[in-house]
């Protein structure tokens, strides 16, 4: 399905900048539907849409955690966080394990196959992502990337 994209001047107001932030905030989103899907297919999100690799990329990257330190990273809940750690616990690909700065704040960590999952995660992304975006340079694609940061950080500003 191909993008609608209105003509300039056509919205509420004239502003050229704001109409191309607009504009790229609905591509963005249309973008994550479809990454998304993609994810959900590869195995890298679960059914119900927590992302899995990205938790446990989050525990891979700075250790230990507690739920409402990764859900505070996420625009999502800390019940949903909790759901997506419960289920990976399940799996026995994290662990709680006891918090010495807090008595009922459990941490999570990875457990040894969660390190592995990680790991075969990380490889079907990087494989997956290594087949997309032929028409772009590596440049073009690391400056999107900083720009959708940029984008993101305002938001996240913006929403307190």
């Amino acid at each position: 399905m191909a993008s609608t994209r209105p003509k300039a001047g056509t919205g509420p107001t004239s502003d050229g900048k704001g109409e191309a932030v607009a504009a790229l905030m609905l591509e963005v989103a249309q973008c994550f539907f479809r990454i998304r899907a993609l994810g959900q297919k590869a195995g890298l999100i679960t059914s119900w849409g927590g992302g899995a690799f990205g938790f446990m990329r989050s525990l891979a990257l700075m250790g230990p955690l507690t739920v409402p330190q990764i859900a505070e990273m996420r625009p999502t809940s800390r019940q949903r966080m909790q759901r997506l750690a419960d289920e990976l616990a399940d799996e026995g690909l994290v662990k709680f394990v006891d918090n010495p700065k807090h008595r009922r704040s459990k941490l999570v960590r990875l457990t040894p196959k969660g390190e592995a999952r990680y790991r075969e995660f990380n490889i079907r992304l990087l494989s997956i992502a290594s087949t997309m975006a032929g028409a772009l340079s590596e440049e073009e694609i690391r400056k999107a990337t900083e720009v959708v940061r940029q984008l993101s950080d305002d938001v996240k500003a913006r929403s307190g």
